[in-house]
């Protein structure tokens, strides 16, 4: 009984240990043509906003502010948005939904409801897309004053 214990203890052994160098080979290969792959340079698209801070002034509280931010595509592959996201619920973006190739424009429309909203304001639009500096922000600043 316990001869058979210890074959069966010694071919699992045996088994983890060869599979386990062997899967270690396998992930270092692995690793070094990753590598060769992503060493060439990738063409990117470059996302620049032709403004950046839009000030709407001074507003009443209800009324509604409209905004539209326009971008171009500086980079030499397209970009395509994949979020846009703002700071606060009052604020709602809408955006250009197909690629934007190198050289043409895209755009970032915001709509931002002052009801409840009263005094200075900044709200923070994020744009995240495929694009080298795939992370940018754009902002819609100014006051609302009560009814």
């Amino acid at each position: 009984m316990n001869f058979f214990k210890i074959g069966i203890l010694s071919v699992g052994l045996t088994t983890l240990v060869s599979c386990g160098s062997s899967s270690s080979e396998t992930k270092e290969s692995d690793v070094t043509e990753i590598k060769t792959n992503n060493s060439g340079d990738a063409a990117l698209g470059k996302l620049e906003f032709v403004e950046s801070v839009f000030d709407f002034g001074e507003i009443k509280e209800g009324e509604v502010v409209e905004h539209m931010y326009i971008f171009e595509n500086k980079g030499t592959a397209p970009i395509i948005l994949s979020q846009v996201s703002a700071s606060c619920g009052c604020t709602t973006p809408s955006y250009t939904q197909t690629p934007i190739l190198p050289g043409k424009q895209g755009e970032v429309k915001v709509v931002f409801d002052s009801n409840g909203q009263v005094g200075k304001q900044q709200k923070i639009i994020t744009v995240v897309s495929n694009a080298e500096n795939n992370v940018t922000t754009v902002q819609l600043r100014g006051e609302v004053v009560a009814k």
